[in-house]
């Protein structure tokens, strides 16, 4: 298993447009430099009144198919 670790700080307002959408993906610069694009369903779990912000880790398997998210902080 692949894995990529990055920050998101999405505010409330702009949250509000990827959970209207459920086709949007959002687009992340991870550590290591890549331009990583996923679904942003994947974040809704950890959505609140506030947005979504904090450290997460992408693991995908050897196709480049997502396998999860998990929030790191």
């Amino acid at each position: 298993m692949h894995r990529v670790e990055f920050s998101v700080a999405i505010g409330p307002e702009d949250w509000l447009d990827y959970y209207r959408h459920p086709a949007a993906s959002v687009l992340v610069t991870a550590d290591d430099g890549r331009r990583i694009r996923f679904p942003a369903r994947l974040l809704h779990r950890h959505a609140t009144r506030e947005g979504v912000r904090g450290r997460f880790r992408l693991l995908y398997d050897g196709q480049g198919r997502q396998r999860g998210l998990e929030r790191l902080a």
